[in-house]
């Protein structure tokens, strides 16, 4: 799933504030969400969490990730 989608999924389920970080270890920015493929995210799905929780480990689409 792009970031984007990922983000309107946690503003969906009523928590406004995530964060998103490179998986790549490169720390680069997330400015177009929707090029941004989640490869990873912390808690788990089904984990219940609240605002600041959700930490989305994103690649740029065609990067090579584990996923």
């Amino acid at each position: 799933m792009n970031l984007q989608d990922a983000q309107n999924k946690i503003h969906a389920a009523g928590v406004f504030y995530s964060r998103s970080k490179d998986a790549t270890g490169k720390n680069r920015h997330q400015v177009m969400d929707r090029n941004w493929l989640v490869v990873a995210q912390s808690p788990s799905p089904g984990t219940p969490f609240g605002e600041g929780d959700a930490i989305l480990s994103v690649v740029k689409y065609g990067e090579p990730n584990n996923c």
